[in-house]
């Protein structure tokens, strides 16, 4: 079996569990679940030392993660979102609590912060203490899949190579603790491993961390890298820093 065709299968199986156990909305296929007990996983992440030690926060815009972003505004925290499949030149968004003129729980919306939030590159970021991660599986190592889109693993290398990602800083997701599955999920080099799971009842240490060094290119599609200006951007200065050093000094 693939290692795709191994990741959709524990998709399809935690899409089912929730659905059955009414934990998440009908119709739940093929997205970060909304599950039910997000507010309760927000306010357990809320109650840590890695939150309370956070200045920073990057959150993904996914629903069931709302109440995380709500949170982060309402303590303060500078808040940084992705724009939608990072498909704009400034591929994220800059929330800053100290000038919003709306409350944190509208601001925290993806539509709002469209509106509202601060287009930015990683050049004109802060360096993230905590980055918070939907998903739709995890396992107790901290391996994680999402709706298979990938966009979590290119966010997380775009701030891994503007050096944004430190190693004091925390990579948690919040899910319900049926999407915890006792089984090892599979993973390939990009994938971005988790520290810390957290639940409606439970957190979640993991053993294991694997976080990449940067932008794996050759195991991006051409057609993935036309779609997102930042990587265009990024690969074109590589390819003119490459041929500067294969000329020499002029």
């Amino acid at each position: 079996m693939s290692v795709e065709t191994a990741k959709q299968a524990a998709r399809i199986k935690v899409w089912d569990l929730l659905e059955r156990a009414r934990a998440a909305p009908l119709g739940v296929h093929g997205h970060i679940p909304d599950f039910t007990g997000s507010d309760q996983a927000a306010d357990r992440l809320a109650g840590l030392p890695v939150w309370r030690d956070a200045t920073v926060i990057k959150a993904v815009p996914d629903r069931a993660q709302l109440p995380v972003r709500a949170r982060a505004l309402a303590d303060g925290r500078l808040l940084y979102m992705a724009v939608p499949r990072l498909a704009a030149p400034l591929p994220f968004y800059e929330l800053d609590p100290a000038t919003l003129t709306v409350p944190p729980d509208e601001a925290a919306s993806h539509q709002a912060a469209a509106r509202l939030g601060c287009p930015v590159d990683v050049t004109a970021m802060r360096p993230v203490d905590l980055m918070v991660c939907g998903s739709v599986a995890v396992d107790v190592r901290g391996v994680r899949v999402g709706k298979g889109a990938g966009y979590t693993d290119l966010e997380f290398a775009l701030l891994q190579e503007a050096g944004l990602i430190t190693p004091t800083t925390t990579i948690a997701t919040t899910v319900h603790d049926l999407q915890v599955l006792d089984e090892e999920l599979p993973a390939t080099r990009h994938d971005v491993s988790v520290d810390l799971i957290v639940t409606p009842t439970q957190v979640i240490a993991c053993r294991e961390s694997h976080r990449p060094a940067g932008i794996l290119w050759e195991n991006l599609a051409d057609d993935t890298i036309a779609q997102i200006p930042a990587l265009i951007t990024r690969r074109a200065a590589g390819r003119a820093g490459a041929d500067r050093f294969e000329a020499g000094p002029a």
